[in-house]
């Protein structure tokens, strides 16, 4: 290196490397002599050996490391736990973020030096991920995550966080939050989304060389993958609204949580069948709203947890004799399903993280069931009901003026056909009024509290589309008192 200069006494270091010891999968003495190996001037990096407390080893790791490594103690149990406590002790211009089942090639510290000189317009890179298997499921297990990993560092724009190597400036770092623990690996799509929206460039060294452990084992996958779920659903749950949140793409699970409510599922249902005699749209809501209704969630959580048993069963008895094709369509087919049941479990079967609340909507409108996804239409956001739909409403005592905002993507809104109801009740026609593009509800309380309002209108046939549209709503808006015009709010919802 031509232009590496090793500090004087008592400088900081140019590099922190940061290796937490938990899931170290046997490797963490292999990590250390790929740390002990480089090339580079060891004046250059400082190492920080951050220590669980139920690491078995600590004699042999104090003995190995020597005075060649600082060992800090921490209560934390988790690798994004140990790193962000690691963060916090580090004397380095840039902080190295790495995995104790990993280790670097000998050249690395000298190749991160270089990018850093040709690059001064990266905040942070990740290094390549070379993967290491050993039985026929890390194959498959590898094949997976590299091909994510590979989007993620070259054609995603933004998702380049990769813990297993990654460096970035500690200033950077620290201004865009740094690691959260709650939030589990989740946590690096979270921090990586931070970097991007405020403007910090994150490159690729694909020269530089990680050698990274699969282990191969399906409890460690199921392990992992509820670790980032839980995280995922932590952080949406606390309704985030710092820089980068709105990048984070949100899960169907999420989007449409209340649709498992059975009160606004029961609402939706007599909505109908008030509304119509039994015909084919009657018969559809019943398929649709009728078992929500009586057990909620119970019966998708049941549905998905079978999914997800019996592709594990499937995959179980692949790696026992099965082509490595197989395995590896199983493999995603296990860990999508799994996925889907995590996520409905977490946020409806009461296995969410110690401390969560799951969000609601707004101050005004605290939950809705029967919405399509957010989509924009000739530049207007807006979301599709079903031919059924319902919110949770909080009312105030005396007169509440709601404004039900939809584009004119259908027939006229006086021709469409909808009817409202309240707690059961259908609303007066005089109590419904169509200003500009809007549907405006009069409705008199004699109480405040909560109130459910729910609506019904034909099925919108639209072609090429197969999904069960009603009506298109851009925005919801309530005020109170007669003279209430309704102007937007931050409690205004649709595609918030």
């Amino acid at each position: 290196m031509q232009n590496a200069r090793a500090p004087c006494l008592g400088e900081s270091p140019l590099f922190s490397i940061i290796i937490p010891l938990e899931y170290h999968r046997g490797q963490w003495e292999q990590s250390w002599l790929g740390w002990t190996s480089q090339t580079a001037d060891k004046s250059l990096y400082e190492i920080i050996l951050v220590v669980p407390p139920d690491f078995k080893t600590r004699e042999a790791l104090k003995a190995l490391a020597g005075d060649e490594a600082r060992l800090e103690f921490t209560d934390s149990e988790h690798d994004i736990g140990l790193c962000a406590f690691g963060a916090t002790k580090a004397r380095g211009s840039y902080l190295f973020f790495t995995e104790s089942h990993c280790w670097p090639a000998p050249d690395v510290i000298e190749l991160c030096i270089r990018a850093i000189e040709a690059h001064p317009e990266w905040a942070g890179f990740s290094c390549h991920s070379v993967p290491i298997c050993h039985n026929r499921l890390s194959v498959a297990e590898a094949a997976m995550y590299q091909a994510d990993i590979e989007f993620g560092m070259k054609r995603h724009p933004w998702r380049k966080v990769l813990d297993q190597c990654f460096v970035t400036r500690r200033d950077v770092y620290w201004e865009c939050g740094g690691l959260r623990e709650e939030l589990g690996h989740f946590a690096e799509w979270v921090l990586a989304a931070a970097y991007h929206a405020r403007g910090h460039a994150i490159g690729y060294l694909q020269e530089a060389r990680f050698h990274h452990y699969y282990i191969g084992k399906i409890g460690e996958l199921k392990t992992f993958t509820l670790d980032f779920v839980r995280g995922e659903i932590r952080y949406l749950g606390e309704a985030h609204r710092d820089p980068g949140s709105e990048l984070l793409e949100v899960p169907t699970e999420w989007s449409k949580r209340d649709d498992f409510d059975t009160a606004l599922a029961r609402s939706a249902l007599g909505a109908r069948m008030r509304s119509a005699r039994v015909n084919g749209e009657s018969v559809q809501a019943l398929g649709r709203w009728g078992v929500i209704a009586l057990v909620g969630g119970r019966s998708a959580r049941s549905s998905a947890r079978l999914s997800a048993v019996y592709a594990r069963c499937v995959l179980t008895m692949l790696t026992m004799g099965g082509s490595p094709d197989s395995i590896a369509r199983w493999l995603k087919r296990y860990i999508a399903s799994l996925i889907h049941f995590q996520r409905l479990d977490c946020i409806q079967g009461g296995s969410e993280p110690a401390g969560t609340k799951l969000s609601r909507l707004g101050d005004e409108v605290m939950a809705q069931a029967g919405f399509h996804a957010c989509e924009v239409w000739q530049g207007h956001s807006f979301r599709w009901s079903e031919p059924e739909a319902a919110l949770r409403i909080k009312v105030s005592p005396g007169r509440s003026i709601i404004r039900i905002v939809s584009p004119e993507i259908r027939e006229p809104l006086d021709r469409i056909g909808v009817r409202f109801y309240l707690d059961g009740v259908r609303v007066a026609d005089a109590a419904i009024a169509i200003d500009a593009g809007a549907f405006v509800l009069q409705l008199d309380r004699p109480s405040s509290g909560t109130a459910i309002l729910a609506w019904t209108c034909p099925r919108f046939a639209a072609a090429g589309d197969d999904r069960r549209l009603g009506l298109p709503v851009a925005e919801i808006r309530m005020a109170a008192g007669e003279g209430a015009s309704c102007a937007p709010s931050p409690t205004a919802i649709m595609c918030n």
